[in-house]
Order: structure tokens, then sequence, then C-alpha cells
């Protein structure tokens, strides 16, 4: 129930109309100001409260102004004797709603198990649906704490059933495979020392190295990713594992699968761990594709700037040597028609830092 009412919406909502005066109409003191609360809170909620301090301040003053009853007198209201259960079975009839049973509740947590499990993970939602559901088929819902266990036994329900029909579908080759996965981490963490297949290079598990993100864009973090890719293929996973149930519900999996520990997995019954595991390894598949794809696309680069910058490098090295040798015939030249009769030894050598800085510059090809 919303707290904040604005007077314009009291008057819309909490105004008791002709059919509700009627109602009241035999009913005096806090008995009548608890019926008329309790009858318009039926009508917004479709529930009833669960204690005096549910219904807004505001709404016990309008109605309690409506009904001619002090507004402290709510406080007052008895919440557990035969008088509530007589007003809330008055309320429910006036409304055409009856109250759930345990049926009710068993058949609830079935349609939520087989409908709307599979597609939505917020348990929020699915209490909300519980509510919307029982509205529309003009039942009063559970308490919300009932609503809340309802909600979780559905839940569990669905996920065993889940699991139940993944391992269904996988050959008992490929369940051995994701075992293998897990096997023989004895310290409850990535690092251990496990049998021969459940630990990879560096002494790290396949389960951690299958979790880990690949390294800094280098040929050995491109190797290591195709590894790999193949060893997820390797389990030869179905096709159709999860095509009848939402990414949204896989991808929930396969970050429940990132969390835990192998020897966590390990406690766990065989279809839950194997449904974990596949979960992990099918949206790894895509996810370490795509990561082969980047880290070849920045192989690709880093190696073109590399050569960039090597031509860089010998295109700056000859521009040097031609300026170079262009100052220096500059020099000659000025030297030459400074002292036209002096001989070559005496004019020119001193100006170009002797004979063997001479011999030693390479030709460049004219062009």
């Amino acid at each position: 129930m919303r707290q904040d009412w604005e007077p314009e919406d009291l008057i819309e909502v909490w105004t008791l109309l002709e059919d509700d005066m009627k109602r009241v109409r035999n009913k005096s003191g806090v008995t009548r100001l608890g019926f008329a609360l309790l009858l318009k809170f039926f009508e917004v909620e479709a529930r009833f409260p669960e204690s005096v301090r549910e219904i807004p301040t505001a709404v016990v003053e309008y109605v309690a102004q409506q009904v001619k009853v002090p507004a402290e007198a709510w406080a007052d209201y008895d919440w557990q004797g035969d008088r509530i259960k007589r007003h809330r079975k008055e309320i429910r009839e006036a409304y055409g709603f009856r109250a759930n049973t345990e049926e009710d509740q068993e058949r609830l947590a079935e349609w939520l198990a087989a409908e709307l499990c599979p597609v939505e993970l917020s348990r929020d939602r699915l209490a909300a649906a519980v509510v919307a559901r029982c509205r529309n088929e003009r039942i009063e819902p559970p308490a919300p704490g009932r609503v809340g266990r309802l909600v979780g036994k559905a839940v569990k329900d669905f996920e065993a059933q889940f699991c139940l029909s993944r391992v269904e579908r996988i050959s008992h080759a490929t369940r051995s495979r994701l075992e293998d996965l897990v096997a023989g981490s004895e310290d409850g963490t990535d690092e251990g020392a496990g049998g021969e297949g459940a630990v990879a290079g560096g002494g790290r598990s396949h389960f951690a190295e299958l979790k880990a993100d690949p390294g800094a864009p280098v040929l050995e973090s491109l190797l290591a990713e195709v590894n790999k890719l193949k060893r997820v293929r390797r389990l030869e996973l179905p096709a159709d594992l999860f095509a009848d149930v939402s990414e949204k519900l896989v991808d929930a999996w396969r970050a429940r699968a990132s969390k835990e520990y192998p020897a966590n997995l390990e406690r766990m019954k065989p279809p839950r761990r194997l449904t974990l595991l596949a979960a992990l390894c099918h949206v790894r598949q895509t996810e370490i594709t795509d990561s082969l794809v980047d880290l070849f696309i920045q192989l690709v680069l880093k190696i073109n700037t590399r050569a960039e910058r090597k031509v860089d490098k010998e295109l700056n090295a000859e521009l040097k040597k031609i300026r170079g040798k262009d100052g220096m015939l500059l020099r000659v030249a000025e030297a030459a028609l400074s002292e036209p009769s002096g001989t070559v030894r005496r004019v020119i050598y001193p100006v170009v830092g002797g004979e063997k800085t001479l011999k030693a510059r390479p030709a460049h090809p004219a062009g």
C-alpha cells in the first residue's frame, strides 16, 4: 500500500459510495471505522491489511470523517477476534471473492513453476504475479509471508525439474567430461591439484581456466583461448540443450556456476552440478569465440603499429642522411668559391670533417 496520498487521490479512491455506506450503517464506533477501512482497502489491494500501520494516517483520517468516528479509534480495532473474521467474510462476498485454500496455493505454486519460473527470475515479481492471478480469479491472496514461501517452493520445484530435464539430454560421455572439470580439487579452491584431466597448465584447474578472462593481446593469450575453446567443444554439449528456456535463465545459471568453488559443486546433487557446469560451458563457448576474435583484431593492430613504427624509423634515418649530405655539399661549394685556387686537402677536407669522414659517408643514389 502506498503511503503518500494527495487530497484529490484520497477523494477518488477512498470515498465511501452509496453501497459502501449501506454496509457500514448497521455498525458503530471502532467497528464501523474498522469495517470501512477494510472494505476500501480490499477494493484497492484485493487483500486485507496485515496490521493497523499498513493503512496511512491520511487515509484513516479521511475515512473516519466520512463515518463520523474519531480516527484514533482505529488503533483499538480487534485484529484477532471473531468480529474481524465476520468483517472479512462480508467484504469478500461483497466483491465476489472467496478465501484461498491449501489446494489454491498448491495450484498457484504449480502454475508459477510451469509458466513463470522459466522466464522470470525476480522473486518479487513472481510474488506480484501470484497476487495478480488471485485477483483475476477472485480469490483472496495468501498473506505476504505465505506468498513468499509459495514462491520459494515454486522456484525449488522448477529448478529440480529443470536440472533433471537438462541432464536427460546429455550423453553419459558428456556427463563424465563435465565432471572432470571439477574432479580432484580437494582444497575447495580453483587452485587445487586434482587428478589427471582436472588440472590445466600452471597448476590451475580446468574449471578455473574455463572461467578466466583472456590475457593481454599477445600470441600466448590467443593460443590459450584456442585451447580453451577446443576443450569446451570436446564436451559435445547438445545444440538444443537450452533451446526451450530463456537466455536470461541460462545466463543466471552461468553466473551461479562462476561463483562456485569446485568443492562446493562436488557436494551438490549430480543433476544440479551438471546443469550448472553445462550452462557455464554453453555460454562460455560463445564468449570464448568472441574473445578470440577480439584478441586476433588486437594482435593484427599491434603488428601493424609495430611495422609502421619500423618503417617510420628507417625513413627518418634516410632523411637525416640526405639532410646531412646536402649540408656537406653546401659547405664544400662555399669553400671552393671562397678559394678557387686552393687544393682539395687544404680547402675541402677541413669543412667536411677530414678525409675519413668523407670516405665513411655512404653514397646516396640520385633520383
